[in-house]
């Protein structure tokens, strides 16, 4: 042994874009180049890096493993660093090389510390030393990964226990579910927070009870999208609807839900609820006209296939579908995060349903990117989300079913925009 430590700087290039951008991909593969390497692992920070790809760190006893991904180029930057000669650096360059399905990669080692540069001084630790100190230790490994809901402008990061406990690739889209440390387990789909186990109900709570207090007489009810069950159950709390269908366009969405998000999807099992796994913008172009009291258009972000539900097309096949007094709530982004379609999807609801029947109100969800969403409240017909509400029979409600977001409060003031957010929509 020459040296104090190995140094191997490694660039892989030709990798899968996918394993590149995949953060417990990443992190499970460190660990492992490190484990099998006969390193003693300490800890590991892993994080997205915005607008792509990862960074992470592997602490070891012996020193460290970093790495920094590019998918866009699939390519990765690795730096291997360990003390001393116990630990074979090269055995984690060739499995990180398998598992990042690289096509071909290159590195240098550099001697670190060479000790014929190097005088060894000549300490007493004396009296440093004590009977707590001289006693072994092993060492406590922790993680630290973080899942990151983003754009190109800003970020909301999330740290969670590091395993995915469902990931599927459908053909839809990418649906995975995380164990996160403050918010329970929560369900992503395209690397975009749908909803969490601590903090869904302030979104089911809010797009389902304000327009149902607002009209007691719904008997027939649709949902688009919304496969995590928590709309129908929320629905199904008001004891007079008769029946509910809902249409989700993904079955890897529901089966996740059933399996590790019970207290959200139980009410998929209810009798008066038809589940249908399909399209729901075919859905509402084939449906007869007057067939709904209320219409719920719970959807993800728009793009990949809930990209048709942010179009006028499809929301005149709504409004089509209602009866007369109808309506329809959909969920309409964050006026911050996803500012433009936030004002393109009220601009076109105004057209279909009438200026004076779109009413827009907020609610704060933090998990979700800024922490304030916004829902559209559409009526087919007068009827208004504040001035028609029974305030009365709203706190009992809220207070028979233990809401834990809304109330009679909560419903009027979540109309009362910020000056900056009305301006947005009509100024």
């Amino acid at each position: 042994m020459n040296s104090l430590g190995r140094h191997i700087l490694v660039e892989f290039h030709g990798c899968s874009s996918e394993i590149l951008n995949d953060v417990p991909h990443i992190e499970a593969s460190m660990l492992k180049a490190a484990k099998e390497s006969g390193a003693t692992i300490i800890s590991s920070t892993f994080h997205h890096f915005s607008p792509f790809g990862v960074s992470g760190v592997v602490v070891i006893q012996e020193s460290h493993l970093a790495i920094h991904t590019w998918p866009e180029y699939r390519y990765a930057a690795v730096d291997l660093f360990t003390c001393g000669y116990s630990v074979n650096p090269w055995v984690s360059y060739e499995i990180l090389k398998t598992e990042f399905q690289a096509h071909h990669g290159s590195a240098v080692e550099l001697n670190r510390g060479q000790l014929e540069l190097l005088e060894k001084s000549d300490i007493d630790v004396g009296d440093l030393r004590d009977t707590a100190t001289q006693k072994l230790i092993s060492p406590r490994y922790s993680r630290n990964v973080w899942f990151t809901d983003r754009n190109e402008n800003m970020a909301l990061s999330i740290r969670h226990k590091g395993d995915r406990i469902f990931y599927e690739k459908s053909p839809y889209q990418t649906v995975e579910i995380f164990d996160t440390f403050e918010y329970g387990k929560m369900l992503t789909v395209d690397k975009m927070v749908m909803c969490s186990e601590k903090d869904e109900k302030a979104y089911h709570e809010m797009i389902i009870h304000v327009p149902m207090l607002v009209q007691p007489d719904i008997r027939n009810v649709l949902v688009i999208g919304g496969g995590d069950g928590g709309s129908v159950r929320e629905i199904l709390k008001h004891d007079q609807v008769e029946s509910v269908t809902m249409v989700e366009i993904d079955e890897a969405v529901v089966r996740a839900s059933r399996e590790f998000l019970p207290t959200l999807s139980a009410a998929l099992d209810d009798p008066k609820l038809e589940l249908i796994i399909g399209d729901g913008i075919d859905f509402v172009r084939q449906a007869p006209a007057d067939a709904y009291d209320f219409i719920v258009v719970d959807s993800s972000d728009p793009v990949g296939p809930s990209e048709g539900l942010f179009s006028q097309a499809f929301y005149q096949d709504v409004y089509r579908c209602l009866r007369p007094g109808g309506m329809m709530t959909a969920q309409s982004e964050s006026p911050r995060f996803n500012q433009r379609a936030f004002i393109e999807l009220n601009h076109c609801l105004k057209e279909i349903f009438g200026v004076a029947s779109v009413h827009c109100y907020l609610a704060f969800i933090p998990t979700y990117p800024t922490g304030m969403w916004s829902f559209s409240f559409c009526a087919k017909g007068a009827r208004h989300p504040v001035k028609d509400l029974d305030g009365d029979r709203a706190a009992q409600f809220a207070a028979a079913h233990k809401l834990q977001y809304y109330n009679a409060g909560i419903h009027q003031a979540a109309f009362c925009l910020p000056t900056a957010i009305d301006q947005m929509l009509n100024g």
